[in-house]
C-alpha cells in the first residue's frame, strides 16, 4: 500500500470513529461525499444534542435514532426504533424493537407524550420492547392509554390485533400484580390494525399529521413501510423491506428517507458466520443490500437518505459506504443509535445525542387517582402464611409517609 493510500484509509477510519456518519449538501444537491465531523452552523449552536434542553421549532421535525442495529441487539445498537417529534407537540414511535426502551427513556420525555407506536411487522426486532414500554410505563407515570398501529396478515392469526390479544394474555400475571396497586390508566392498550396491502392508505390523521402505509416485501404478507407528512415536511420509514415499487413511487422527494441498508453478503459471511448462500438470500432477498439501497435512493432522491439496520463499526462502515456509493451519490447518513436529525424546509442538521445513564421518570402530567383495588388478585392463604410482617420496622415507615403526605395507608401484611 502506498503512503497516499495508507493516509486515505486512516482518514476514513478516523472519520468513521469520530463522526459516525457522512453527509451530502444541505440543499439536497448530489455529489458531495466529504465527511462532516462538526454540524453546528453557528458558534451559538450546540454540536451535541442534550435531551430535554431544546424545544422542537414550530416548523421543525426532530428524528432520533433509538435502534439502528441488526436483529440481535448489542450494547452499541438496539434493534429498530425511531422517534419523530413535531413542532406541534406530537410524537410518534416507528418500530419499537428489542433493546430500544432504555434509549427512549434517555430522551427524558414524559411517557404520556409518547402514546403512539407504529410497527412495520411483527418480528421481535421491530416490536420486542413493546411489552416493557407498555407495562413498565405504568410505573413510569404514564396515565394515558397506549395506542398501537400495525398491519394485518394474510390470515387473522398473523395480524397485529391477534398478536396484541395474545400479548395481553401472556402478561396476565404482570397485569394482575400492577392493576390493583398503581394508577393503571396507562395500562390500557388501544390497538389499530390496518390492511397490509393498502397502497398509500391513510392510517392516521390528527392535528395536521397524516401517516400513510405502503406494502413492504419482507418475511410474509403483513409487512409495511410508513410515510408521515406534516407542515410541508415528509418523513419516510421502510421498517424492513427489499426494494419495491410502492416505496419508489410514493417516497420520492422525502425530506428524510430512512431505509434499511443491511450488511453486505461478504460481511455476513466473514463477520457473522453465515454460509454464502444464506448470506446472499438474507442480504439481498430478505433485506436490502447497500448497493440496492443506493439504487433506491437514486430513484427517489430524498433530501437526506439514511441507511440503518447494520452493525455500524469502524471496519464495516467504510465497506457499506463504498458499496452504497456505487449506485448513489446524494446526501447520506449511516445511522447510529442516538443520532439526531433536525429537519426544516431550509436545512437538515445531524448530531449525536448526549446520553444520561442515570434516568428517572418524568413527573406525571395528570393528577394520579387511587388504584382500583377491585382489580387486585389476592394472595392465596398459603402465600400469606409465609409472609414475615416485621411490624416494628414497617409501621414506622407507614407512620412517616402518612404524616408527611396526610394519608392513612395501612400495611397489607400485619
Amino acid at each position: 500500500m502506498s503512503s497516499k493510500q495508507l493516509l486515505g484509509t486512516l482518514i476514513v477510519l478516523a472519520v468513521a470513529v469520530a463522526g459516525g456518519y457522512f453527509w451530502g449538501q444541505s440543499d439536497g444537491a448530489a455529489g458531495r461525499t466529504e465527511p462532516l465531523t462538526e454540524t453546528a452552523s453557528a458558534s451559538s449552536e450546540l454540536d451535541v444534542y442534550y435531551p430535554s434542553t431544546e424545544k422542537v421549532g414550530k416548523n421543525e421535525m426532530r428524528v432520533v435514532a433509538l435502534g439502528t442495529g441488526m436483529p440481535s441487539v448489542r450494547p452499541k445498537q438496539a434493534a429498530a426504533c425511531w422517534l419523530v417529534e413535531l413542532g406541534n407537540g406530537e410524537k410518534f414511535l416507528f418500530d419499537i424493537g428489542s433493546g430500544c426502551h432504555e434509549r427512549l427513556a434517555a430522551q427524558k420525555i414524559p411517557y404520556d407524550l409518547i402514546d403512539k407506536v407504529f410497527f412495520g411487522h411483527l418480528h421481535v426486532d421491530h416490536m420486542g420492547d413493546l411489552p416493557s414500554f407498555w407495562l413498565g410505563g405504568t410505573v413510569m407515570n404514564r396515565l394515558t392509554p397506549l395506542r398501537v398501529w400495525g398491519p394485518s396478515g394474510s390470515t387473522p392469526e398473523l395480524g397485529t390485533a391477534h398478536a396484541m390479544k395474545l400479548m395481553e394474555e401472556m402478561y396476565a400475571w404482570d397485569i394482575g400484580t400492577r392493576s390493583g396497586v398503581v394508577d393503571f390508566r396507562g395500562g390500557e392498550l388501544q390497538v389499530h390494525e390496518f390492511a397490509f396491502d393498502g397502497i398509500n392508505e391513510v392510517i392516521y390523521q390528527e392535528k395536521g399529521v397524516t401517516i400513510r402505509s405502503i406494502p413492504a416485501v419482507h418475511g410474509l404478507d403483513g409487512a409495511v413501510s410508513f410515510i408521515l407528512e406534516w407542515n410541508g415536511l415528509k418523513f419516510a420509514y421502510s421498517s424492513d423491506t427489499i426494494p419495491n415499487k410502492w416505496w419508489i413511487e410514493h417516497t420520492k422527494g422525502a425530506d428524510i428517507a430512512i431505509h434499511e441498508c443491511f450488511l453486505p453478503a461478504t460481511l455476513l459471511v466473514t463477520k457473522q458466520g453465515f454460509a454464502p448462500q444464506e448470506a446472499l438470500q438474507v442480504g439481498t432477498q430478505g433485506h436490502t443490500s447497500p448497493e440496492q439501497f443506493g439504487k433506491v435512493m437514486s430513484l427517489t432522491e430524498p433530501r437526506l437518505a439514511v441507511g440503518y439496520h447494520f452493525y455500524n463499526d469502524f471496519d464495516t462502515q467504510p465497506e457499506v459506504m463504498r458499496r452504497v456509493r456505487k449506485t448513489y451519490d446524494g446526501p447520506l447518513a449511516l445511522a447510529l443509535d442516538y443520532m439526531v436529525f433536525n429537519v426544516t424546509k431550509d436545512d437538515i442538521r445531524v448530531r449525536m445525542s448526549a446520553v444520561d445513564e442515570e434516568i428517572w421518570p418524568s413527573p406525571p402530567m395528570k393528577k394520579k387517582i387511587a388504584p382500583d383495588t377491585g382489580n387486585a388478585i389476592s394472595f392465596s392463604k398459603f402465600t400469606i402464611s409465609g409472609a414475615v410482617a416485621f411490624p416494628e420496622v414497617v409501621q414506622p415507615i407507614y407512620d412517616e409517609v402518612n404524616a408527611e403526605y396526610g394519608t392513612n395507608a395501612e400495611p397489607i401484611f400485619k
